[in-house]
């Protein structure tokens, strides 16, 4: 799995478990649909630390939880 595979996985995932849609997590987190979508789509090869910052913070979580566990899943550290 990819680190963008991942972080869209996780993701959707928080979505599910949240019951929040894509599109209120999009407003929640004041970033656009298209830039949401492209990273839950895995369209967005390198999406920003910022970005990711935002999605994290609707869910409650620091950056540092949302990413807890990415470099056993993928291959982010090659």
């Amino acid at each position: 799995m990819t680190s963008n595979e991942w972080v869209a996985s996780k993701i959707k995932a928080l979505c599910q478990d949240n019951n929040i849609s894509i599109n209120k997590l999009a407003l929640s987190a004041c970033i656009t649909q298209s830039t949401l979508n492209s990273i839950v789509q895995g369209e967005s090869k390198n999406p920003k630390i910022s970005t990711l910052a935002k999605i994290s913070n609707v869910f409650g979580l620091t950056l540092s939880q949302f990413l807890e566990g990415i470099e056993r899943e993928s291959d982010i550290l090659g």
